[in-house]
Parts: C-alpha cells; sequence; structure tokens
C-alpha cells in the first residue's frame, strides 16, 4: 500500500460514502430512493469538485441532499488527505512519517517539516474566505429572498462553499444566469474561485508580504517562482480570456449581444474566471459560438494553480512548457523562468503530465462518441475536458448522456481530481532504481 495508493482509494472511499448518503430517501426531494448512477455521478463529481450533475441539484434533492453535497465538496476541495489529516489533529493524534508524506504529496509541496502548521493555515484560510463569501452573497440573496431568510442564507453558504473549492454546483435552475448584471454576485464568485485555485502558498506569500509591509518591517520578503509564475500565468490568463470571450461573443444575441457594454465587460470576466475548473455560467453555454466553446475548452484544460482547488493540467505546466519553447527558440540548452533555472525533472514531469492528459481527453471523447453517436463532436469534447479539468461546464445538458457514458464521465473526473501521474504512480508502483547507463544518440525532431 504505497502513499499513491493510499489517496487513490481515500478518494474512492469517499465517493463510496458520499453515494451512499445521496441514495437515502431523506436525500431526495420526492423522498424516494435515488437511483445509483445519479448517485454515483453527483457523488463524484462533488468529491472531485467538478460541479457536472445529471438531474437539476436544487430541485432533484432535499436540504440534507444538498448539504452532504457541500460536505463532499469541501472534503474534495482540501483533499482527502489534508481533510484526513486534520480529523486526525482534532483528535489529537501525532502524524507519522506514513502521513506526513500522503500530505506532501497531496498538497505537492516541499519538505516534511511544519506540516501540521499548513493544514491550521490551509482550514482557516478557508474557513476565511468561505465566510467572506457568505456575508456578500447574503446582502444580495438576503433582500431577494426576504420572506425566506434562512433559504437566503443557505444559498449564500452552499454558492460561497463551491465556489472557493471550485465546483460548479448551483441551486438555481439557470445557475447563475439570473445575476449576470449583479456585479456583487459575479465578483465576489469570481474572487473565492480565483482565490481558491490559486493555491494556498501563494495566498500564504501574499499574507506574509502585506503583514510585513503594514508593520514596516526592514526584512525585504521576496516572492518564491511558485508564487510569481502562478500569479503572473493566472493574470494574464484573465485578461487573455475576458478579451477572447468579448470578441467571440460581443455580438451573439444569445450570450452577450443584448447586455450593455458593462454588463458584457462583466460577463466575459465571469466566463473568464469560470472555466478555470469552478463551473458556474452567467450567460448559456449551450448557445455560445463555436469559437467561444472552444477557447472555452482550451481555458477549461490549463485550469488552475498547483495546491489549489481546481484542475487541469495547471498553470504552471504550462508555464514551463513555453519557457521550454522559448529556450529552444532563442537556442538555449536550459530552460529559464523568471531568472531562474528550471529543473530537467520538473520539465520530464510538465511534459508528462500533457501527454498523459492529452491522451485521457482523447480516449474518453472516441469512447463517447461510441457510446452517444448523436453528439457532436464539438460537445462531447467540452464534456470531456470539463469533466478531466474538474469545471462543471456543459455544452448540452450532461443529463441527455447515456448511462454508459455518464459511467465514462464519472471516470474521467476521478482521474481529473487524483491526478494522471498520481493514478499512474498507484497503478504501476513506486518506480525501482536503475543502475544502467545507456549511450546517447541524437535523432530527427519536428
Amino acid at each position: 500500500m504505497t502513499v499513491s495508493r493510499t489517496i487513490c482509494l481515500g478518494f474512492l472511499a469517499v465517493i463510496f460514502v458520499g453515494t451512499g448518503l445521496l441514495m437515502l430517501p431523506f436525500s431526495t426531494a420526492t423522498g424516494e430512493w435515488n437511483s445509483l448512477v445519479t448517485a454515483v455521478f453527483t457523488s463524484t463529481s462533488a468529491v472531485c469538485v467538478t460541479g457536472l450533475s445529471v438531474v437539476d441539484v436544487g430541485k432533484f434533492y432535499s436540504f440534507w441532499g444538498q448539504l452532504f453535497i457541500m460536505i463532499l465538496v469541501q472534503v474534495g476541495g482540501l483533499g482527502y488527505m489534508t481533510a484526513t489529516t486534520v480529523l486526525l489533529l482534532v483528535l489529537g493524534k501525532r502524524l507519522g512519517l506514513r502521513e506526513k508524506i500522503a500530505v506532501q504529496q497531496s498538497l505537492d509541496v516541499q519538505g516534511l517539516s511544519g506540516l501540521a502548521g499548513l493544514l491550521q493555515s490551509i482550514i482557516a484560510t478557508t474557513l476565511l474566505f468561505e465566510l467572506t463569501g457568505v456575508i456578500l452573497l447574503m446582502t444580495v440573496f438576503l433582500p431577494q429572498f426576504h420572506d425566506r431568510p434562512l433559504f437566503a442564507l443557505w444559498q449564500s453558504i452552499f454558492h460561497s462553499v463551491n465556489a472557493f473549492n471550485n465546483a460548479g454546483f448551483g441551486l438555481f435552475s439557470d445557475n447563475l444566469v439570473q445575476y449576470v448584471n449583479n456585479p456583487i454576485v459575479n465578483f465576489t464568485i469570481t474572487g473565492l474561485i480565483i482565490f481558491g485555485g490559486i493555491g494556498y502558498q501563494v495566498i500564504m506569500e501574499l499574507y506574509c508580504w502585506a503583514r510585513d509591509r503594514t508593520r514596516r518591517n526592514p526584512r525585504r520578503s521576496s516572492f518564491s517562482l511558485n508564487f510569481r509564475v502562478a500569479v503572473s500565468t493566472t493574470i494574464a490568463l484573465l485578461l487573455v480570456g475576458t478579451i477572447a470571450f468579448l470578441a467571440t461573443e460581443f455580438r451573439n444575441p444569445n450570450t452577450l449581444g443584448a447586455l450593455s457594454l458593462p454588463s458584457k465587460i462583466m460577463a466575459a470576466w465571469f466566463q473568464s474566471v469560470s472555466p478555470r475548473t469552478a463551473g458556474f455560467n452567467t450567460i448559456d453555454i449551450t448557445k455560445m459560438t463555436t469559437a467561444g466553446l472552444f477557447i472555452t475548452i482550451a481555458f477549461m484544460f490549463i485550469g488552475s494553480s498547483p495546491g489549489g482547488t481546481g484542475g487541469g493540467i495547471k498553470t504552471t505546466t504550462l508555464r514551463i512548457l513555453l519557457d521550454c519553447t522559448k529556450a529552444v527558440l532563442q537556442g538555449k540548452e536550459v530552460v529559464l523562468s523568471s531568472q531562474r533555472q528550471i529543473p530537467v525533472a520538473l520539465i520530464l514531469k510538465a511534459v508528462s503530465v500533457l501527454i498523459g492528459s492529452i491522451a485521457t481527453v482523447i480516449t474518453a471523447t472516441i469512447l463517447i462518441a461510441l457510446t452517444d453517436p448523436e453528439l457532436n463532436f464539438i460537445n462531447i469534447l467540452f464534456e470531456v475536458v470539463s469533466a478531466f479539468a474538474t469545471v462543471g461546464l456543459t455544452a448540452f445538458g450532461t443529463g441527455n448522456l447515456s448511462v454508459a457514458g455518464q459511467l465514462l464521465i464519472v471516470v474521467v473526473m476521478y482521474i481529473g481530481r487524483v491526478g494522471i501521474l498520481l493514478l499512474m504512480s498507484a497503478l504501476l508502483g513506486d518506480p525501482k532504481p536503475s543502475f544502467v547507463n545507456y549511450p546517447e544518440e541524437n535523432l530527427l525532431v519536428g
């Protein structure tokens, strides 16, 4: 039982428990037993912080069912090992070496020291952002549902937790389309998505920098390479995405065309943020242009940053691959990023993540094209990438998939959440060291 197998089986165990809870009669609005496929799909989507659903969550599930979904989203966003370790710390247990290594791999951090303090910081950060989101959303939902204050509070809690954990579950039938002109909802949800997906290490570095500046601490803190790469790449993607969605959907009467210019910019900004593994939408995704859908697919595939609650190949992977291309074009033999040399091991890992992700998406797309031949290629590709990157957006309605197609999406969501490299390590076992060095030889490339 290796560490990677522990993490993968841990996620399966949480999915199994969630499936059992969502099948119970009091979890559905009708009081009847839920079907196995629907329960498995919803539980997997929640634990993998995806947000895809084959039913209308707000109408199909009762309060208890929605509460179970939110808890599964929270556990999935924190990560199985993080949630389990926090529970052990609360019970007064000490972390052994195995638990520390598992947490280190699940959080993708270096070193084993200070993990308990890091976990406490993660929990505190999560609660702070989610509570802030609840308060801001209450300013909108409470006046709207003034006759049902508890309902307004629940809407605020549910959407805040889902936004920060980059899950796209919504309790409204149209997701957030009715709030396309509401700046509080738009910027609160996008703010939670960005901070949830950018990674806890980045947030803590930013906090330490702000603290030192506020206290006028003479010690000058420098940001790590991970911070600079994650923040700069995220900002660039958000700006490029906003401009791209404005350009492709500006005159589309079914999406941005009927909105005022400020609302168009705000909606384009929302759609630039949300495909980065969140899954909320303020425009009708099913009526987007083909160009808009393809841009969304590209942004979904890239995803969020390491250590965050989102999926995709990650911003740092994209940056390393771009820096590799830049180094080749400049005739350099080393890869540089922000005046730092990238280790060969990280380059190999980035290439492996890209190849494994592309292979997963291609395989799943082919299989769903066989199980649901009536669907368009762009819609199938959109659904598969949305599942793999744990986004939650759909271009035709996930409930329209066949049972076989839905089960394939379940597998893709699971692979996307645990990570393709971690899953392969769990299946193949830990690599064995090789004591043989082979001769080097060139070959034609490109």
